[in-house]
């Protein structure tokens, strides 16, 4: 079967994490959000990680959750445990998560990218909330990271702002060219990795806590 997570590292206290649907714009399906919290769960463990980046090949970050999956009746006990499991390992995972936003983020790609504690974009990236149309959106870690107004208008909206605007919204933390971005991502990392193991899982428990995530049900985010 075809390899829908690859794998780097870690190198210097850094492991790398690459969704690899490009034929299908990474869209987060059960396989591939298990695989991501399966790699996580590993990650976390890792005495030799203090943090590792999320990004997408091809030209999409992740245009979100494969819509495929809902259409298939027979799935959705699968597909609703896959997803809880999902935005929970993300969520509370233990150490920085950097989002190296390498194009299009949308509706559960958009959610990745928030659930991440650093995001850097390329000038080719937008994040929108398209599936307002037609199901819930995740709101809590988008408040949690942006405030209220914003959250609420994009989410009601589900308009999308390009990589300028989500700098100035405070979405993203750097823009640059698409060559330029996975230096980018190491520059971050490369300052956060200077910190004890210890300090960082300190940090980012206290994070965790003021952020308030509590329990696992995706429909409640």
């Amino acid at each position: 079967m075809p390899e829908l997570l690859r794998r780097a590292g870690p190198d210097a206290g850094v492991a790398t994490l690459t969704l690899n649907r490009p034929e299908k714009k990474n869209a987060l399906s059960i396989r591939l959000r298990d695989e991501i919290s399966d790699a996580l769960d590993a990650l976390g463990a890792d005495e030799n990680v203090r943090c590792v980046v999320l990004t997408g090949a091809g030209d999409t970050f992740s245009a979100g959750f494969d819509l495929r999956e809902f259409e298939q009746p027979e799935l959705a006990d699968e597909l609703w445990a896959s997803s809880d499991r999902f935005h929970a390992t993300v969520l509370s995972f233990p150490l920085p998560l950097v989002a190296a936003v390498n194009g299009p983020a949308l509706a559960g790609g958009f959610d990745l990218a928030v659930m991440c504690d650093v995001r850097v974009a390329s000038e080719t990236a937008r994040f929108a909330h398209p599936e307002i149309t037609f199901g819930d959106v995740v709101f809590g870690p988008l408040h949690d990271l942006v405030g209220g107004a914003v959250a609420r208008d994009l989410c009601f909206t589900g308009r999308s702002i390009d990589a300028a605007e989500a700098m100035r919204l405070g979405v993203v933390s750097s823009v640059v060219a698409p060559e330029r971005l996975m230096d980018e991502a190491r520059r971050f990392t490369d300052h956060i990795v200077r910190a004890p193991r210890d300090v960082l899982g300190r940090i980012k428990a206290k994070a965790i806590r003021r952020a308030g995530v509590v329990g696992p049900n995706t429909l409640d985010l």
